[in-house]
Formats: structure tokens, C-alpha cells, sequence
């Protein structure tokens, strides 16, 4: 631990009230200087009581990287709001924690973005400025957003162990990367084939599932797509048809087909039926004739593609271009053959030489127009329901394009991280996701790793491309190494393994691709650790990690990676013992949040506060096209219409951490968090309640409570403390940590402030009162303070520290504890004897009486200082022989009671009039009305109001409220005087009645 430095804080002056930004300014800086944060490398550390050591139990865990293509997002916050929470409970329950940072290099997200930034600022594509030079500018990017992301994790208190940040491309990383491409390769589960893959025409990349989005269209629709001058029309069927070759004489002369993507017929290789569908079955083995080029093309039989009550039963079938027609083609050993290049234009394969090169959606007129011509062109349906698949990061429709890639093989990795989690050597929670986990491991492809991207990690594979056409049919080649040297060495011994002959003239072709974002990331829980994938390696020590905590959408794309991968290279050792996964942050309307949308919240504008204009100003800085601005200004004015106030980190923190209890989706309201500032406010109040009076005269606050000689409420906050401290304990420890929070707010706003802090005032001033009670009080007032800041601290930690030096630049003797961030965690055995059941249940009616006669006085205008003459009347025996006969004393006193009576049923002269209030069906309070009217008056005089006035008015109140009470009896027996009222009316209800 570095030697503790002189404190930028607290002041010396307790402030009047809680102020978010003072608060919160220095500590952070404080902390980090302090080596706070810091992990220790050896296996014993010191204690901060003593000179003692002792065994700490590591706890490690890693950020999931944000990515560099701007600052994070209300997302991100929740994730380091949670994650903070853990490290510091782990911390103050003595572990030796590492919590890892780190930015993800995000290849498509970060090349798009920056290729719009250039193209807006200086009307350049990446092509213009060439690969090198684009690339510069890419890092130059990251130099600046990166370090912003860095700022807000600061911002947001996340106890990070700095020394140990990585990014998914500096050199240890890359590295990594790189020997675990070549492992895999080598290890013969990293291979390279020609599939159909989603192709982004405008990134010119294949990308992920995750990164494909789907837009539903109910009809004709135009879709502006980018690069286009005009809209995309989609939602239409267009209709045309094959003539049969060598029809029967009963035959059919041709079948109709009808797709929404009539341009992709110049790539059909077949029509197919179902084998059972009677109307077609003189067609089996026939062929149709292609209208426009001009061949004969088979009629096969599929009946997992055709569904015969589906428009005509007919289906055409263009493999390279559709996934269900590609796996078809497949199945029938049909040839596949693309007709689009990768910027979605048509290649030479389309047969009609005078449309190569023109856009794919541009053709679609030329070729109803060919197909009209010919008498094939059947009409079009302007009311088809359908689904497109769109691009996130373009906006692009993705187009399914047959190309050579490089592939994982998975299925042998994903059984191993199944029965990990199956056996129970890996956790998952909440369970509600293991179904998810089996099911997505059970059903897992192969992992398509490679992009055409610039910015990346370089494949670290070559081609071997033999010189002459002697062997040119044998198929590609390829090896992998780190250099051009090691590879060559490598295509020596492939030559030589393959059968060529020694000497072979050959070159190597370094791959242009990088690889999926995806891949480095899941190597994080070995790489992150300092890991480098060498071959005489050992895993790193802190391996595995204790928690992989991140949101459930990247469960697959990222965890269950992970955990493949790990596997493979830890020799089957689990990347982690729990995956603890929380929802998805959206707004108030449970929209997900998106900037089109202008819902997207930064972190920092909720903690600083940001006007609505300042908001509208910073759309104008991103890379949105200028209709979205408009249409995200409007919306901001919608959802913001006085912009944001400051709420503070920890505000927003506590907030968040309590929306987890939505699982899967969290609607956040920033007036929750706003709500939440004034739960920070109240904690502020409590200390400037409790220094003042723990400071004069200096007692031993060792909580020593002789709880058989103390008092009613003592008893009732202990024991409220430790039920407190179990919840918090076992909200950590079940990974529900928003039952903490409730737990946690319950006690410190209605346990401490509205009962304890209460009490203790009236204790205090009390001149009848003992001192070893008065002592006991101020004991247990500080162990409320106390215990209130331990347990706060995960979630709000810089309110938390402030007023933690406070309590001990106030109070003697105080703790040798330099921070409360490595103070200990409340010991829950050490409170487990407070704990009584009965004395809460008890406490909660003799506050319940309590409260019901002070609203009885405040209905009265009467003050709570006079006493007045009480009556309970309660028909609950365990109420009578319980609460009211143990604590008639205190009860006696707290109400402010000339006299109290106690009566098991309402016996009172009937003669006598009575002002009541009701506490339930059971329990009612009652004062002589002559004695309320007197105290009235008495009040009144003391203010030097007319008398005469006061008893107009309460004339007239009780006048209101008679007629009132007349208008509901009777409207009750009106409703008993109805047909069948005794027969349909709930008991219950006829009870309250009567």
C-alpha cells in the first residue's frame, strides 16, 4: 500500500447540504494515488490492524470492453455501476481484488465511423487515402475517444486497477491474437471455405448476426438507403414464370414463381416442387426454360423448401444469393454461382453482358420490363408482409453473397463450455439463461471469424500460390506464421506433404482480411492476464476469473466465446466461475435506445446535468445524416423538455443498481434517478443529526448494548440493522444486488431517519433519562451512521467516503483505516443476536399508534408538546397481552399522554363523545372530544386567534363531514336493499360495510 498523502478533503466546515458535484470532486484522484485500486502480487498483504498479515483471496475480474467509436453510454454505466458494486464489497470483505480495464478496438464500428467522419469533413473514402494512411487516422481516433472513455469509467467511480489496462490491439494483445489464430490453425479447428455469409455492400465486410438488424415492412415501402439518391422499394411480390420444356399432353406449359427480389432471377439454377404436391407430379425430372438467358434449368423435388399451400407451390432457387435456396442447392448438388460482386453490382456470371456493373436494386425495372416483353411477367402484389435484414452499422440491406472465409470449428468447444456450466463448474445467473446457454450451444455453427476490413488484427496466414498451371486444380493453399519467413518455412513442408516436388517455385499472398472483432475479445480471460499464447507458456496464475458480469444480449457472442476459447487454450479449464448477466437498459417508453431516436443518454450529462439546448448542439457533432437530426431534436424536446438537472455519480449509480431487478429489460427514468439524489440527501442530514451530538462528550461508542436493560426502540433499530446487513450480505452473495439496495434505502430513510433519529431526539433531551441510556443511544445512533456507510459504500461510494472522514476527523479515537474503501465489510454474526423478529413486530404498532396520534393532533391543529387524555381500544388479544401491556410506559409517553387507558372492546360511556382514529379494523386511538375542542381553544388563544371563529369552524368541518358520512351509509343500504346482495357480495366486503 503506497504511504497514505494528506487528504484534498473533507473540509473543515460540515456543509449545511448535500451538494453532489463537491462531494464527489478529488476522491477519485485520491483513491488512485493511494494504490487503492491496485492488486498486490503477493500471496500475503498487511492489515490495517496490526502489524499482522494474512492470506487474501484474489478476486479477479474484466471490464467488457467498450468500444472506441465515441463515449459510453447509459449501457456501460449500468454495467460499471454493478461491476463497482462487487470489487468494492469483495474489497472490504478482505479479498485481493483486480478489476481490469480495457477498450475494444470495435473493427467495423470504429472503420465505419471514422470513414463517415472523413468522408463529411473532407469528401474522401478510405480508397482515396489508401490503407496506411486510413489506418493512421483511425489510431488518431482512438487517441481521442479512447482516453474520453476512460475519463467517464473515472467519472463513474469504477476502482479499476489502472496499471493493469489493456486495449484489444496494443502489442500483448496482438500477440495473443495472433499465436492463438496460429494454435487453432494448427490445432486443425481453424479452416478456410467458400460459404454464403452476410455481406455489407456499403462496408464491403462480411459482418456478424449481431450486427444485422431486421426491419418489418407490411406493404409497398421505400427505404432510403445509403449512397442512393432514390428510395428502395420493398413489401412487393413480383410474379413471373418458366415455360415447361417437353410438356405432356395433360401437362402444365409453365409455372409461376414469385419473389420480392425479382433482379436475383438472373442467378436461379433451378424451380423446385414439393415431391407430394399431386398437381405437379407429370413434372418430376422435366426442366423450365430461363427466359432471359436463355437455358434449360431442372425441376427438382425439396420438400424441406417448398410449402405447397404457399402461392403456387413453386419456388426458385438462386443459392448464391438466399440462405434457405443456398442449403437447397446444397441438398441437389446444383451449382452456385454469384451474380453480385461485393458492392452489390452484377458481375459477369448475371449472362446479360449490357447490365454487368449496374446496382442490383437499379436493374429491377430493367429486368420486369425484359420479362413483360416476353409474356413472362405475371403482375405483382403491392401488399406483401415481409422481414429485411439491414446492416446496424450502415444501414445497408445485407446481401447474401458467396465468399471464402475463415471458419471456426465448434460444435467439440461448445459441448465442453455446456457441461461446464451443466456439471456446475460454471454458474450462471440468473438461471432463467441456462436454457439459453444449452440451447444456443446446442445449435451452434461454425464461426465465421474473417472481415474485409483496414482496421484490425491482420490474419497471420498466407497463400501458396505455385508458379505454373501444372497443379492449378488442386485447390488453394494456405499456411500460417507470424512472418513471411516462418511461413515459408511452413509452405516448404505443406509442398512437400502435399506431393509436390522438392524445389517447387512458389509465392506467398499475404490474406488482406482481419480478423472478427469478436476473436480478440475472446481471448480476454487469458490475454487480459498478461497471456500471450506462446508456445512454452503457462497460464497465468490469476486465471480463472471469479465473475464475468455483462448484459445478456452478448451472452453468445461474446461469453459463450469466451468460453470456448479459454477452454481450448487452458486445457479445459473454466475462463470463469460465474457469469452474472443483467438486462438492457432502455428509456422510459421501453424503446431501445438508439441516437436516430435521440434517447441516448450519456452518462455525464446525467451526473452534471446538460440543458436541452446543449443536448440538441451535440447532435450536430455526430455522424447522423441531417433528416435524423431533425427527427432525434424533436424527440429529445419530447422526452427532455428541461433538459437534465445534476443527479451526481452516485445517484445515478444507486438508481441504475436498483433497476436490475428487471432481468431483461430496464426502462430507466431519469426522474428516478433525481428521486434517488434526495436518498443521498437524506444519508447527508443523518450526519449532520449525529456529529454534532457523538462529539460532546466524548464516549466509548463501542456498540456494548445490554439489550435485556435498554430501551423499546434501541432493540427495534438493532434489530432492523441486522436483518439489514443479512439482506445486503445475501443480495451480494446471490447476485441480487438491487434487494440490497431496497434493503439498504428501507433502513437508512425509514428505520434511521423517520423512527431512530426521531427517538434519539426525544431520548436525548430527556432529563429523566439515565445516562447509561443516554449513552447506549448515542452508541447505537453512531453503529447506525456507521454500519449505514459500510453498506452504502459499493453503491454510492463517493458520499459515502466523504462522510466517512468526516466521522473521523469528528470523533476520538476513530479508525486507523485510511479509506473506507478498505474498511471491513459488517459482519453479519457479529449483529445476528440483535436480530428479534418480535420486537420489530411489536415496534410497528406502537408506532402505528404513535403515528396515528400525531395525525389525530395535526387534524386538530393541536400541538404535539400538550398532553392529552388517551383511550386504545384494541380487539387483538396478541396486540392487548403483546405490545400494549409489555410497553404501556413508553407508549404513555411517546403519544404524550396525560393518562392512557387500554380497553379489549369499545366500553366508554356512551354518553361521552369521542374523537377517534382508526389504525385498522382492530385498532383504534380515542381522545375525549371535550378535551380536543379544549386544547383547540387553548392553542388558538395562545395564538391570539377569535375564539368564536375556531368553533364556526369546526362546526362546520364536522357538519361536512356528518353529511358527508350520512351520504355513505346511505348509499350502503341502498346497495343492500339490491337483489342478491347477500348472495354475490364478498364476505369481506359485506364486513367493511357493516
Amino acid at each position: 500500500m503506497a504511504t497514505t498523502t494528506k487528504l484534498p478533503k473533507p473540509k473543515k466546515e460540515f456543509a449545511a447540504s448535500y451538494d453532489a458535484k463537491t462531494v464527489e470532486e478529488g476522491w477519485y484522484e485520491w483513491w488512485n494515488s493511494q494504490g487503492l485500486f491496485k492488486a498486490s502480487s503477493a500471496d500475503f498483504l498487511p492489515t490495517y490492524n496490526g502489524s499482522e498479515t494474512t492470506k487474501k483471496q484474489p478476486f479477479t475480474m474484466i471490464t467488457p470492453p467498450p468500444n472506441v467509436t465515441g463515449s459510453l453510454h447509459i449501457g456501460h454505466a449500468l454495467t460499471f455501476s454493478i461491476q463497482d458494486a462487487i470489487v468494492r464489497w469483495k474489497r472490504m470483505n478482505g479479498y485481493d481484488v483486480k478489476w481490469i480495464p480495457g477498450t475494444d478496438h470495435a473493427g467495423i464500428g470504429t472503420q465505419s465511423v471514422v470513414e463517415k467522419m472523413i468522408m463529411k469533413e473532407r469528401g474522401l473514402t478510405r480508397h482515396d487515402m489508401g490503407r496506411e494512411a486510413f489506418v493512421k487516422e483511425i489510431w488518431k481516433w482512438k487517441e481521442k475517444y479512447g482516453n474520453h472513455i476512460l475519463h467517464q469509467m473515472k467519472r463513474m467511480g469504477a476502482s479499476l486497477d489502472w496499471d493493469s489496462e489493456f486495449f484489444t490491439m496494443d502489442k500483448d494483445r496482438y500477440e495473443a491474437v495472433e499465436n492463438a489464430f496460429m494454435k487453432l490453425h494448427n490445432d486443425g479447428l481453424i479452416y478456410r471455405d467458400t460459404r454464403l455469409v452476410n455481406w455489407c455492400c456499403a462496408l464491403e465486410t462480411v459482418i456478424s448476426d449481431i450486427e444485422v438488424d431486421y426491419k418489418d415492412v407490411t406493404g409497398k415501402t421505400l427505404i432510403s438507403l445509403p449512397g442512393r439518391s432514390k428510395p428502395v422499394e420493398f413489401g412487393v411480390l413480383h410474379n413471373f414464370s418458366y415455360k415447361v420444356i417437353d410438356p405432356d399432353t395433360n401437362g402444365i406449359q409453365e409455372l409461376t414463381v414469385s419473389t420480392t427480389r425479382i433482379e436475383t432471377m438472373l442467378g436461379d439454377c433451378a424451380v423446385a416442387i414439393h415431391p407430394k404436391d399431386d398437381r405437379y407430379q407429370s413434372l418430376h425430372g422435366k426442366s423450365v426454360y430461363h427466359p432471359i438467358l436463355k437455358k434449360e434449368i431442372p425441376i427438382i423435388c425439396d420438400d424441406q423448401l417448398v410449402d405447397m399451400e404457399f402461392g403456387t407451390g413453386v419456388v426458385k432457387i438462386t443459392p448464391a444469393h438466399d440462405p434457405n435456396d443456398y442449403a437447397c442447392a446444397r441438398r441437389h448438388h446444383l451449382t452456385i454461382e454469384s451474380i453480385f460482386d461485393k458492392l452489390g453490382k452484377l458481375n459477369n456470371n448475371c449472362g446479360v453482358p449490357e447490365l454487368v456493373g449496374h446496382d442490383r436494386f437499379e436493374v429491377r425495372d430493367t429486368i420486369i420490363n425484359k420479362l413483360s416483353e416476353l409474356g413472362s411477367y405475371k403482375g405483382r402484389n403491392d401488399n406483401h408482409v415481409m422481414r429485411i435484414a439491414v446492416c446496424s452499422r450502415s444501414g445497408d440491406v445485407i446481401e447474401p453473397l458467396l465468399q471464402p472465409q475463415w471458419y471456426i470449428k465448434c460444435k467439440e468447444l461448445a459441448s465442453i463450455s455446456k457441461n461446464q456450466v451443466k456439471n456446475n463448474q460454471m454458474k450462471i445467473v440468473p438461471e432463467q439463461f441456462v436454457q439459453d446457454w444449452y440451447r444456443w450451444l446446442d445449435n451452434i455453427q461454425d464461426w465465421c471469424i474473417s472481415r474485409q476490413l483496414w482496421w484490425g488484427h491482420e490474419i497471420p496466414a498466407y497463400q501458396v500460390r505455385v508458379q505454373g498451371n501444372t497443379y492449378q486444380d488442386r485447390g488453394e493453399l494456405w499456411v500460417v506464421g507470424s512472418d513471411k519467413i516462418k511461413a515459408n518455412i511452413k509452405a516448404v513442408e505443406l509442398l512437400e506433404r502435399e506431393g509436390y516436388p522438392q524445389n517447387t517455385s512458389f509465392e506467398l499472398i499475404k490474406d488482406d482480411d482481419v480478423l472478427d472483432t469478436w476473436f480478440s475479445s475472446g481471448l480476454l480471460p487469458l490475454s487480459a492476464l498478461g497471456w500471450k499464447g506462446r508456445e512454452d507458456e503457462s497460464i497465468p496464475n490469476r486465471y480463472p476469473i471469479q465473475m464475468m458480469e455483462t448484459g445478456y444480449d452478448i451472452l453468445f457472442f461474446w461469453v459463450a466465446r469466451m468460453a470456448m476459447l479459454a477452454n481450448h487454450f487452458s486445457d479445459h479449464k473454466i475462463p470463469f466461475e460465474t457469469i452474472y448477466l443483467h438486462g438492457m437498459v432502455r428509456d422510459a417508453q421501453g424503446r431501445k435506445m438508439s441516437k436516430s431516436l435521440g434517447n441516448v443518454i450519456d452518462p455525464l450529462h446525467v451526473i452534471e446535468g446538460i440543458s436541452l439546448q446543449d443536448m440538441k448542439q451535440n447532435l450536430l457533432h455526430t455522424n447522423l445524416p441531417e433528416k435524423e437530426i431533425g427527427t432525434s431534436t424533436r424527440n429529445l424536446e419530447k422526452e427532455f423538455p428541461n433538459g437534465i438537472p445534476p443527479c451526481g455519480t452516485d445517484s445515478l449509480r444507486f438508481a441504475l443498481v436498483q433497476y436490475t431487478q428487471q432481468s431483461r429489460q430496464i426502462n430507466l427514468d431519469i426522474s428516478n434517478v433525481i428521486q434517488t439524489s434526495y436518498f443521498c440527501n437524506k444519508l447527508w442530514n443523518l450526519f449532520k443529526f449525529g456529529l454534532s451530538r457523538l462529539q460532546e462528550p466524548q464516549i466509548d461508542l463501542t456498540l456494548d448494548i445490554d439489550l435485556q436493560n435498554t430501551s423499546l426502540v434501541n432493540r427495534f433499530i438493532l434489530s432492523r440493522m441486522a436483518n439489514t446487513i443479512d439482506i445486503c450480505q445475501k443480495g451480494f452473495e446471490t447476485s441480487r444486488l438491487f434487494e440490497s439496495t431496497d434493503a439498504l434505502r428501507r433502513f437508512i430513510v425509514e428505520d434511521v431517519c423517520d423512527v431512530y433519529v426521531e427517538f434519539s431526539k426525544s431520548a436525548l433531551n430527556r432529563s429523566d433519562l439515565d445516562q447509561r441510556e443516554k449513552n447506549s443511544t448515542l452508541r447505537i445512533l453512531h453503529a447506525c451512521m456507521d454500519i449505514s456507510l459500510r453498506l452504502a459504500h459499493p453503491f454510492m461510494p463517493f458520499v459515502t467516503e466523504e462522510l466517512y472522514q468526516h466521522m473521523k476527523s469528528t470523533l476520538e479515537n476513530s479508525s486507523n483505516v485510511p479509506s473506507l474503501m478498505v474498511e471491513s465489510w459488517p459482519n453479519q454474526n457479529q449483529f445476528s443476536s440483535f436480530y428479534d423478529y418480535q420486537v420489530e413486530d411489536h415496534f410497528k404498532v406502537i408506532l402505528s399508534i404513535i403515528h396515528a396520534s400525531r395525525s389525530l393532533r395535526q387534524g386538530h391543529q393541536i400541538s404535539v408538546a400538550k398532553e392529552l387524555p388517551f383511550t386504545i381500544v384494541c380487539d387483538d388479544d396478541s396486540i392487548l397481552n403483546g405490545p400494549l401491556s409489555l410497553y404501556l410506559n413508553e407508549i404513555k409517553h411517546f403519544v404524550k399522554a396525560s393518562e392512557l387507558q387500554i380497553e379489549a372492546t369499545s366500553t366508554q360511556n356512551k354518553d361521552k363523545q369521542w374523537t377517534t382514529k382508526v389504525i385498522n379494523d382492530k385498532l383504534k386511538i380515542l381522545v375525549p372530544s371535550s378535551n380536543v375542542m379544549k386544547a383547540q381553544l387553548e392553542g388558538a388563544a395562545a395564538k391570539g386567534v377569535d375564539l368564536n371563529v375556531v368553533i364556526q369552524n369546526k362546526y362546520a368541518k364536522l357538519s361536512k363531514k356528518l353529511k358527508k358520512l350520512n351520504l355513505d351509509l346511505d348509499k350502503i343500504e341502498e346497495k343492500k336493499r339490491q337483489p342478491g346482495y347477500f348472495k354475490s357480495v364478498p364476505e369481506s366486503v359485506k364486513q367493511k360495510n357493516e
